[in-house]
């Protein structure tokens, strides 16, 4: 019994260490973009998503370094807020910025 607790513990551990590295590529990715940006892609302004952004990546932090394994409530709404940002804001704010995804330095390829 002993060995699944540890097998537990250990994969609360892995799951809060990935979900910690999404959140913080989506608060990084967020202090990047222009704030007139967000504006642009009438999507919430930049000072929102970072704070959003930022306090998931403060309950990740707290989650992973707490010791008690890394994965719980507070630990599921902050993943779910980050990924919101990644996959609806972010890809609106990088289109309205005129950086695209399959752009190469002489135009598209």
């Amino acid at each position: 019994m002993t060995l699944v607790l540890a097998i537990q513990a250990y994969l609360y551990l892995a799951l809060g260490i990935v979900a910690l590295g999404i959140e913080v590529w989506a608060f990084s990715d967020c202090i990047r973009r222009p704030g007139s940006a967000f504006e642009a892609a009438f999507k919430r302004t930049k000072g929102f998503w970072l704070a959003l952004t930022g306090g998931a990546v403060v309950v990740g932090l707290l989650s992973v370094l707490g010791g008690r394994g890394g994965f719980n409530l507070f630990q599921l709404v902050a993943i779910i807020a980050a990924c919101v940002y990644l996959a609806d804001v972010k890809p609106a704010v990088s289109q309205t910025s005129g950086r695209g995804g399959n752009q190469g330095p002489y135009g598209p390829w």
